[in-house]
């Protein structure tokens, strides 16, 4: 049996993400923030634009540890997370409540889980498609 070794994500890794999501969110005409984590939900990069509104830093953030915590895009959980129902308020490793809106992305390399991006101060959609053409850069 062979062994592969995967490396984490860098922390040139992390702001090659942020430059990505951001020049996205300008070319839209967006002013985002955008918080990179690594697997372990340790922050390896931040930035949130001075012309931001400045719940976007924390909506960045929770969006990528709820990507991070469940392995999957905040935008495929908007439809199955909705207000009363048990999901809705699981609770997570990190202690930190999860905001089920899409902008969150986790960061595979080979196959495995090696961080997660999260993008907030544009709608919903755009924060997702920003934090998406970011991941997908490393490949």
């Amino acid at each position: 049996m062979s062994t592969i070794t995967v490396a984490p994500l860098t922390t040139r890794d992390a702001e090659a993400l942020v430059h990505t999501a951001r020049e996205a969110a300008e070319a839209a005409g967006a002013t985002v923030s955008v918080t990179v984590l690594d697997a372990g939900g340790h922050l390896l990069a931040f930035r949130r634009d001075d012309r931001a509104v400045l719940i976007s830093g924390e909506t960045s953030t929770r969006k990528a540890y709820t990507a991070l915590q469940l392995n999957a895009p905040t935008a495929d959980l908007v439809d199955a997370v909705q207000p009363g129902v048990p999901f809705h308020t699981l609770p997570t490793a990190l202690d930190r409540p999860l905001l089920f809106v899409a902008g969150g992305i986790p960061v595979h390399r080979d196959g495995r889980l090696i961080g997660a991006i999260g993008v907030g101060g544009g709608t919903p959609e755009q924060d997702h498609g920003f934090a998406r053409t970011a991941a997908e850069t490393l490949g």
